[in-house]
């Protein structure tokens, strides 16, 4: 690990989160095994968990002058398996994490990468590029488009896919440009709010605070589950028939999951009357969704004063791609990070980083957002707008590129899982330890996952 580099990251990190040029002092990280990649992944990893970690130190800290918050430590090896996957199920195979036609495809004059994890993005694909029984079929009608015209034309379907651009044409791109002008986190103070009666216990810090979860996939999810891995309520409203078969045991520990349908009056009530008790709400729809849906940030904060509102999205919050789906892996292929990793490795396909790290990684920067917010309504008495993006981070991962490193690998080992199983409603399996250390305050979700609709939507 490059102590240099994850020193810059975190500085950053700790700018963007606490708005001033005085970053605390970095985690003490061991084990710094890291990954072998064009950058530092693994420093970005062990510096997002250690910010998430150190956020909630902080908000101890704030709860009163006799609180001592000890040092922080962050497992570098742990970090970076955390960013690859933290379950994994004893005696049985683990979900495909890809849709047999999602991936990287030749067009006539570059690459392309299709998204077709959920059905309707499939459907999508399919409405331009026509049903195809196998992947070189597929292959051969994208050979025959432009990948921006193919990209373009995916997107006007309602689907999703990324031409592989460099990093230079991304920055001079209208939307990298966009990007490259946004902070870490775009913050906003909102309305004054009476005192919280939050407990703030040392063992569970987040005991008794309600969190609202309008999250998929990875990024949001992440945040969500550090929070309840510290006690917090977590309840996850999902839309009728969506699903996350091979993300429910990864992703939906410490949570409660409902279902509503926020297009109906009856859910829309229920949905209000639960944002009134919320103390955060977390989102990861496109930017304009929620307004569409009539719940402005006005809205929002008027519902619930002194909310901490938390949203992230893929593209970034301004310019022409703001409301575009996106994913981890698009991100990395329009932004430029597929095609350095494609010169890194002299290759002649692009070269992603080795895990999903802009998913991970603003997960867990969201995560720490959140504990801000919380620790500004302590101290502040006011509520809170934070946003961030997968654009935006995959923005301070390039200012980090580790030429020089060709990393030592990250090897499994017995030790690094919790000494007891996990039962799930799909079966057993183990779960790796925490990464970060606080002392007196584990890292653990008091529930296995589950799948939508297991719970009522109710506090």
């Amino acid at each position: 690990m490059d102590l240099s580099l994850a020193g810059a990251l975190w500085q950053q990190m700790q700018q963007g989160l606490r708005g001033h040029s005085t970053p605390g002092p970095l985690p003490a990280f061991t084990d710094r095994a890291t990954f072998s990649s064009a950058f530092a992944v693994s420093e970005l990893a062990a510096t997002s968990t250690g910010l998430a970690t150190q956020a909630v130190a902080d908000l101890l800290a704030a709860s009163g002058p006799e609180v001592f918050s000890p040092p922080v430590s962050v497992n570098v090896r742990l970090a970076s398996r955390w960013f690859q996957q933290s379950f994994c199920p004893l005696n049985r195979a683990a979900p495909a994490l890809w849709d047999a036609l999602a991936g990287d495809y030749q067009s006539r004059d570059g690459w392309i990468r299709l998204h077709t994890n959920a059905a309707h993005h499939r459907q999508a694909m399919e409405r331009v590029l026509g049903r195809h029984a196998d992947r070189p079929a597929l292959a051969r009608q994208v050979r025959q488009w432009q990948a921006s015209e193919l990209e373009q034309a995916i997107i006007d379907a309602g689907g999703c896919a990324a031409e592989m651009r460099s990093a230079a044409a991304w920055q001079q791109h209208p939307q990298g440009l966009a990007v490259q002008r946004e902070p870490l986190f775009s913050w906003q103070s909102t309305l004054p709010a009476p005192a919280p009666a939050w407990l703030l216990p040392r063992a569970r810090p987040l005991l008794g605070i309600r969190v609202l979860d309008l999250t998929r996939i990875i990024a949001g999810p992440v945040a969500t589950r550090f929070l309840a891995s510290l006690g917090a309520r977590v309840l996850r409203i999902d839309p009728p028939g969506w699903q996350e078969p091979t993300l429910d045991e990864e992703m939906s520990g410490g949570k409660r999951r409902a279902v509503l349908d926020l297009t109906q009056p009856a859910d829309r009530a229920q949905f209000v009357r639960l944002l009134r008790e919320a103390d955060v709400l977390v989102h990861g729809y496109r930017a304009d969704a929620l307004e569409r849906l009539g719940f402005d940030a006005e809205t929002l904060h008027s519902l619930s004063p002194g909310l901490v509102d938390a949203g992230l999205n893929a593209w970034g919050w301004q310019g022409p791609w703001r409301n575009r789906r996106g994913f981890d892996s698009l991100v990395q292929m329009g932004c430029g990070i597929a095609e350095r990793g494609m010169q890194w490795q002299q290759s002649d396909k692009p070269v992603p980083l080795p895990v999903q790290a802009l998913d991970h990684a603003t997960g867990y920067l969201l995560a720490a957002a959140v504990l801000e917010g919380l620790r500004r309504r302590l101290t502040g008495g006011h509520g809170s707008q934070v946003r961030l993006s997968l654009a935006r981070t995959a923005w301070l991962l390039q200012q980090y590129p580790t030429d020089h490193l060709t990393g030592t690998g990250i090897a499994p080992q017995v030790e690094d899982n919790l000494p007891c199983y996990e039962l799930t409603p799909w079966g057993f399996g183990v779960r790796l330890k925490a990464a970060a250390r606080l002392p007196g305050t584990p890292q653990l979700c008091a529930t296995a996952g589950s799948p939508p609709g297991t719970h009522p939507a109710e506090w």
